[in-house]
């Protein structure tokens, strides 16, 4: 299976620039993607129809901000929208897949850069997330999880470490969170294939950093150790333009 994922930066957005072409060319099993900023009525028909993709959106209550989407050629068995937090649930942050080898939860992590609060919520959904994923793996070991996590985890994976040393992204304690994670018994997949430098998945729209490859890499897949055998490949698609953000993919035989 193919599975990409990609931080799309509004999906009305993205479908006027190069979505549905990108669809085509790489035909993935599953598509998640985050930050839609829209509600699935506001959307063009021709999206909603587009291929033989089931598609499952869940926008977060305020328009405009925030969603994420699922494409999937295979129905799911359940479709979980949210974590059982309306907090959370109202920015339409996290939407589970599940099938009968696995559940996938898409993810749109919050981002702590506004301020003091923004950073707390972000703190907070990280580790209800943890609580919430340890029950899970209580009746579905294998999970896949993707998505904007908005935290570089190591000084490779951001082009000036020192400088962000302060800045919500590349704080300790959000580093810290994603040593928990993998240490609950998670891989990075992408770190399972490629230990490079300058490998990054976000950059500044601004500061044109793209264009110097100054850039983050902040969107991830993780999976449960208990399929790390079936992991194939893991990379970015750094050459696809359309967001601030490329998309990610994982090959996986589940």
């Amino acid at each position: 299976m193919k599975l990409i994922s990609w931080n799309v930066n509004g999906i009305r957005a993205i479908y006027k620039k190069n979505l549905l072409d990108f669809i085509k060319k790489y035909e993935p099993d599953i598509l998640s993607i985050q930050e839609i900023k829209a509600m699935e009525d506001q959307l063009p028909k021709k999206l909603i129809n587009f291929g033989d993709y089931k598609k499952y959106f869940f926008s977060a209550e305020r328009k405009g901000y925030s969603g994420v989407s699922t494409f999937t050629k295979k129905e799911p068995k359940n479709i979980k929208f949210g974590m059982d937090n309306k907090i959370f649930d109202s920015e339409g942050r996290t939407l589970i897949t599940e099938f009968d080898n696995f559940s996938l939860f898409n993810i749109y992590f919050p981002n702590g850069k506004a301020n003091d609060e923004r950073l707390k919520y972000k703190m907070d959904f990280y580790y209800y997330l943890l609580d919430y994923l340890e029950e899970y793996k209580k009746t579905q070991p294998n999970i896949i999880i993707c998505g904007d996590v908005n935290t570089a985890h190591k000084e490779i994976d951001l082009a000036r470490p020192k400088e962000n040393s302060n800045t919500s992204g590349f704080l300790i304690e959000e580093r810290e969170w994603i040593d928990k994670l993998l240490e609950s018994g998670f891989l990075d997949a992408f770190r399972v294939f490629n230990k490079k430098e300058d490998q990054y998945s976000w950059w500044d729209y601004k500061t044109k950093a793209r264009e110097r490859n100054v850039g983050w890499r902040i969107d991830y897949f993780f999976i449960s150790e208990t399929i790390k055998n079936n992991l194939k490949n893991a990379y970015h698609l750094d050459e696809i333009m359309g967001s601030d953000h490329c998309p990610i993919g994982i090959e996986i035989e589940i």
